[in-house]
């Protein structure tokens, strides 16, 4: 096993400076129970990142919930017809750095708002002439996420209670100033042992792995988590009654991380190669 600890964040890419909707979650190797990382605080995605780079354990897997890139290979181009459109995932989030720059706490509305970026996104009841129609572009993990049994937004979606744009927006801001910091797979090639390293989640593939029905992988009990925990063969939280489903995504998921990080499928998924690494990412356990 390369790394020692699991983490797993849900994120959050609503405006202001700290959200409900973040949770931490970490767990060490073995079978203790997952814990939340300061219980009841409520996050910034400033304080996540400062997490991140400079507080979170030596030899931690950290799992982020966002896309960690924009759809590429389908049209050659994150924006196609754009002279600005970058070439490489680590470019684009540079972009996305450079024009959010006056957004406060990580935020990526400039962005959104950009002449020629807004021509691709749908957002406030407008669909860009660039955003495809429909569903919209999808990354290739994203149809992999779909045959696991997921339901995956395009993330040039910005409107709708399960849209994950905006999340993935602010969370290239954070990967961009993780560099040098923490290595970002499959970006970049994964650390040495007692190395940290960060992956793109999607916490229904957990949920789902632990045994909840594809449409069902939200749980909000902890008597359900604690279910889901058992199946991948953790020691119960000890709390009974409701729960929060961002805290129970990021428990579960953290727990999900130690059970198959060491499976060798999920570092090298079929369908992704050298090119989609670099443009596209990859979503860690869409095989």
């Amino acid at each position: 096993m390369r790394f020692t600890h699991f983490a797993a964040i849900d994120w959050s890419g609503a405006a202001g400076e700290r959200h409900r909707g973040i949770a931490v979650a970490l767990c060490t190797a073995g079978s203790d129970a997952p814990q939340l990382v300061r219980p009841g605080h409520r996050w910034s995605r400033v304080e996540v990142l400062a997490w991140l780079a400079a507080e979170m354990p030596p030899g931690t897997l950290a799992g982020l919930d966002l896309g960690m890139s924009l759809p590429f290979m389908d049209r050659g181009a994150f924006f196609p017809g754009w002279e600005e459109s970058p070439g490489t995932a680590r470019e684009l989030w540079a972009l996305v750095e450079r024009i959010c720059t006056p957004d406060d706490h990580l935020a990526a509305s400039t962005l959104v708002a950009h002449q020629e970026a807004r021509r691709h996104f749908r957002h406030r009841g407008e669909e860009g002439d660039m955003f495809g129609g429909g569903r919209g572009r999808f990354r290739v993990t994203e149809h992999a996420q779909r045959l696991a049994g997921c339901n995956p937004y395009s993330n040039f979606n910005l409107v709708g209670a399960a849209q994950v744009g905006k999340s993935s927006l602010t969370g290239m801001r954070v990967l961009h100033r993780l560099a040098g910091r923490v290595p970002v797979w499959p970006v970049d090639p994964l650390p040495g042992a007692g190395g940290s390293a960060v992956v793109e989640i999607y916490t229904s593939l957990a949920a789902i792995h632990a045994g909840r029905r594809a449409g069902q992988t939200k749980l909000h009990s902890y008597e359900e988590l604690n279910h889901a925990l058992a199946a991948l063969g953790s020691a119960p939280v000890p709390a009974h009654g409701p729960v929060d489903d961002h805290i129970s995504d990021a428990l579960l998921t953290a727990a999900w991380l130690r059970e198959v990080a060491h499976l060798p499928e999920y570092w090298q998924p079929p369908a992704m190669t050298e090119e989609i690494a670099q443009t596209e990412g990859w979503t860690f356990g869409a095989v």
